[in-house]
This record gives C-alpha cells, structure tokens and sequence, in this order.
C-alpha cells in the first residue's frame, strides 16, 4: 500500500530528483499539508499530478525533458534514431549562469581552434 501523504524529505526522492531542484522548480507549485505540530508533507496525487504535467508538456511540444540533476538544469530536445536527446534549447540556466547549449558551443569552438 502506498502512502497518501509523502513527507517533505522523501518527497523529492518520490519523483526521482535532486533536492534542490525539488525546492526551487516543484515545492512552489505545491500543497504542503501539516503533519502533527512540525511535519510536513505532500499529497501524493498532487505530487503525480505535477509529473503528469511534466510530462503532457514535452509530448505537446514533441521535445522531451530531460532533468540533469548535476547541473539542476532541464534539458530540451528532439530524440534522434538511437534513442538519444539531442539539445535544441534549454528551459532555465544552470547554476553558474550559462546555458547547455553556450557552454556547447564554446566547447566547439575551442576544439575547432585546437586542431
């Protein structure tokens, strides 16, 4: 039997994310529901809800999204014949404040001027 309330701590587990990308991308969009006097928790619904959404958006769009929980960054892109994601855009920036798609090019550029 599944739990109807997830707590706070394994609510980010649940949906198979980083904490931190947990708190700035989904907490905001949810329901904390009290536990007691200082627990708190989730609705697990709504927490299937909000991945839901996720993905109805990347079908509608024909990209995916791909979390990269290294760089608490998601990733847009078409998927080519093997399957693999091949990054046309991204959807919010990195921490460092440069995008996939930048720091690709510039990782481009440097080979092309190495060789």
């Amino acid at each position: 039997m599944n739990p109807r309330i997830i707590r706070l701590k394994d609510a980010p587990k649940y949906l198979g994310m980083n904490k931190n990308v947990f708190y700035a991308e989904v907490r905001p969009k949810l329901h904390p529901k009290r536990i007691g006097k200082r627990g708190v928790g989730f609705d697990r619904l709504e927490l299937d809800a909000w991945a839901d959404a996720l993905f109805a958006r990347s079908e509608r769009s024909g990209k995916e999204e791909v979390w990269n929980a290294n760089s608490r960054t998601v990733l847009s892109g078409e998927k080519n014949r093997a399957g693999d994601i091949t990054p046309t855009s991204t959807s919010r920036k990195c921490t460092e404040g440069i995008t996939f798609v930048a720091l690709a090019k510039q990782l481009i550029q440097q080979k092309l001027n190495d060789s």
